[in-house]
């Protein structure tokens, strides 16, 4: 991502978006330079990882 000249920190936002949704936006992401979006998908995993959960049979 590419770095923020605004001292201001920025508070966060809450976005509500289904599954497909936020595959949809990840598939957007990986058409863009990896240097510059590797931290905001990395950001989107954690924040879905935290909010769902899958049962290993």
């Amino acid at each position: 991502m590419k770095e923020n000249k605004n001292t201001t920190p920025r508070p966060p936002i809450q976005l509500s978006l289904n599954i497909e949704e936020v595959n949809l936006v990840l598939k957007a992401l990986g058409n863009l330079p990896f240097n510059e979006v590797f931290e905001l998908i990395g950001s989107i995993h954690d924040q879905a990882n935290s909010q769902t959960s899958v049962e290993i049979p």
